[in-house]
């Protein structure tokens, strides 16, 4: 299984412009998470302060009981090889084929031998679909084809916690489709702890057990799918709509003046009153096992309910798997508090 992510007041600048401060979330054991945001607010940042590329100047990242800002650096490195990293374009060597690019991390950090480096990465390769593939140079294959040779890579050490950086970034609709499923396949046959950092909303919609979304240098949201999914918030609501209106702006914010505006022409107010309709998370494909993510999510997030917004927990209870078994009942911490006093 996946191991928790567990990061704790993460602030991180480049001089004396602040990226995101103050960030506090937990990435859940082999749950599949997504980061939203729009351009230019420090998600790849964030991915790299993760796995120990990036030193933010205040906070935690805990994986594992290591520290990825502060601990030792043989620690961070030690730490690190739990972590595969999907970049956005793939990041592979032009002078390497296919075979040579995934076999790579197996040749450098392990002393396997060649018939066994072979064995895994003809393994990798038919998980992304590349068989056959495996001779061609990655200037002689698609986009695409780099991307998933990119992930095949990402996966050969047996990583717990896989991160994937637009892995959408230069595809069509269709191959974005595919990738989507792949990576709800990928969880479902190694059970990693898994983060894409995305804007694209196919793959928010379908995809994550969790969401989270980044503006103006903080954390606007992270949880369950369906908070994020609901939320009346302006930011949330006008990125998940893909509107002009709304504190998001050509750049990244809009000022107060121009917010003001809005409001008062009342633009903003049919935007939040839009109720989206939640699209049903992929499921791996036939011949594939059960996600064992569902199980463990559907305990955690029924634990939640009551902290949630009304719209979040209505979704939740009406898309929560019907062949497990039923509902625990629940009883609110007010309630439970009611009935304790004498």
């Amino acid at each position: 299984m996946g191991i928790e992510v567990a990061v704790s007041g993460l602030t991180k600048s480049f001089g004396s412009k602040n990226i995101w401060q103050d960030i506090t979330l937990t990435l859940p054991a082999g749950e599949v998470s997504v980061m939203l945001g729009p351009s230019g607010t420090g998600k790849t940042v964030f991915l790299k302060s993760l796995i120990g590329l990036v030193k933010p100047e205040r906070g935690s990242v805990l994986v594992d009981g290591v520290d990825m800002v502060r601990s030792r650096e043989r620690d961070i490195y030690e730490a690190r090889k739990t972590f595969g990293l999907m970049f956005q374009d793939g990041a592979l060597f032009g002078s390497m084929n296919l075979f040579d690019n995934i076999a790579f991390p197996l040749r450098e950090h392990t002393r396997k031998k060649e018939s066994e480096i072979r064995r895994i990465v003809m393994e990798r390769l038919e998980m992304v679909g590349l068989v056959g593939d495996e001779e061609k140079l990655p200037g002689e294959i698609s986009g695409g084809m780099r991307k998933r040779a990119g992930l095949a890579r990402a996966l050969v050490l047996d990583p717990q916690i896989i991160l994937c950086d637009e892995p959408d970034s230069g595809l069509d609709p269709v191959r974005t489709a595919y990738t989507s499923q792949l990576l709800i396949d990928l969880n479902a046959q190694i059970d990693a702890t898994m983060l894409i950092v995305t804007h694209n909303l196919d793959i928010a919609a379908t995809v994550p057990d969790n969401m989270g979304m980044l503006f103006r240098r903080h954390l606007v949201t992270f949880g369950p799918r369906e908070v994020l999914l609901t939320s009346e918030e302006p930011v949330v609501a006008q990125f998940l709509s893909g509107s002009r209106t709304g504190p998001i702006g050509m750049s990244e914010e809009k000022d107060a003046a121009t917010l003001a505006r809005e409001a008062d022409s009342a633009a903003l107010g049919p935007l939040n009153a839009v109720t989206r309709r939640l699209v049903p998370q992929l499921e791996p494909t036939p011949g594939l096992s059960e996600r064992q993510a569902v199980r463990r999510r559907r305990e955690r997030v029924v634990n939640m309910l009551d902290e949630l917004p009304p719209a979040a927990r209505r979704a939740i209870e009406a898309n929560l798997p019907q062949n497990l078994a039923p509902l625990p009942q629940r009883t609110s911490t007010a309630r439970q508090r009611t009935q304790e006093r004498p």
